[in-house]
């Protein structure tokens, strides 16, 4: 024992955790300010071709946003289980306690919270994370919080993905995680092409991008269908099993792939079908009636029947004119 239990007196301890990722809070303030910026120029645009240009906005942000997030996200796949599990090592207390698996494209969370909360005169609220990304070492993280004491149970679900277990979860969901990730990296590419496409406007190349966008988002999801589908190690704590399911962003990808699947065809349907309807979406007729009109204002005016009747004169009905010299 030392004194001050080996800390300075005068200074605080280890720094909270932030309470949200910052990533998604960097994500959503820009999108929210490109939608602010276009409700505050949507009073200066004319006609009916406000509000598809109000819903166009909202749409390409919400892909772009949902794209973006979705790559730092830690739900794609979560499971829960209520036990009565071990604290620490080399203990036999006992405590309830909620323990969560969160998984996600660049690692794992792993949750423990008490029911209740206090317990044996201690604060049971954990949440660990695990990276696997390319700069990050799983094992290494795995052995600081074997060196920070972290409880069992968490220790327990993490040992599971580490390298050396047998269960060859890390290889099966580090694979899936980074192909999942490149693609929707891809996904992105071709959701920025589609929108500088269509404000070009070249509607059915922009359809063809949205696509190619849903195609890659769905590729992603196939990815990670293939890890979690695979056979691995049961993860028990008594007689209570922690199984696992897929999560929000797995849902979320699914529905916002399926969103430009049906935009993209819409788009080419349309441009074969019936294109004037698509240009009345993406405003081109109103700019074009314009455009005729400011054209057809500067021409000169085309004379009138009445002047041209007196112009066309036949020559016999001339009348000779003399003229005298001074």
């Amino acid at each position: 024992m030392t004194l001050w239990n080996g800390s300075f007196p005068f200074y605080p301890g280890a720094n909270a955790c932030f309470p949200f990722d910052t990533t998604w809070a960097i994500i959503i303030s820009i999108c929210l300010s490109l939608l602010a910026t276009s409700i505050i120029i949507l009073p200066g645009i004319r006609g009916r071709g406000r509000l598809f240009w109000f819903l166009r906005v909202v749409v390409a942000l919400f892909i772009g946003a949902v794209v973006l997030t979705i790559q730092f996200t830690r739900d794609w796949e979560t499971g829960w289980v209520t036990a009565n599990v071990s604290y620490k090592s080399f203990s036999r207390a006992l405590v309830n306690a909620d323990i969560g698996l969160h998984i996600g494209l660049a690692g794992v969370n792993i949750t423990l919270v008490g029911n209740p909360v206090n317990q044996f005169n201690e604060t049971i609220s954990y949440n660990e994370h695990f990276a696997w990304s390319v700069n990050t070492d799983y094992d290494h993280s795995y052995g600081e919080g074997l060196e920070k004491g972290l409880p069992s149970p968490i220790l327990y679900v993490a040992e599971k993905f580490t390298t050396q277990s047998p269960c060859s979860m890390y290889r099966q969901y580090r694979i899936s995680g980074r192909y999942a990730s490149l693609t929707l990296w891809m996904a992105f590419c071709t959701w920025l092409v589609s929108t500088l496409l269509f404000s070009m406007p070249i509607l059915l190349y922009g359809g063809y991008m949205l696509l190619l966008t849903a195609a890659l988002m769905l590729f992603s999801l196939l990815f990670f269908f293939s890890a979690r589908n695979t056979p691995k190690c049961p993860i028990q704590f008594g007689p209570a099993p922690l199984k696992t399911d897929y999560g929000g962003s797995f849902w979320l990808t699914l529905a916002t792939g399926l969103l430009c699947l049906l935009l993209g065809l819409g788009v080419i349907i349309l441009n074969s079908v019936q294109p004037e309807k698509l240009k009345l979406v993406f405003n081109l007729d109103e700019g074009k009636g314009e455009e005729e009109g400011w054209d057809t204002s500067h021409l000169p005016a085309k004379p009138s029947s009445s002047e041209q009747d007196v112009l066309m004169v036949p020559l016999g009905e001339l009348c000779e004119v003399t003229t005298t010299q001074l």
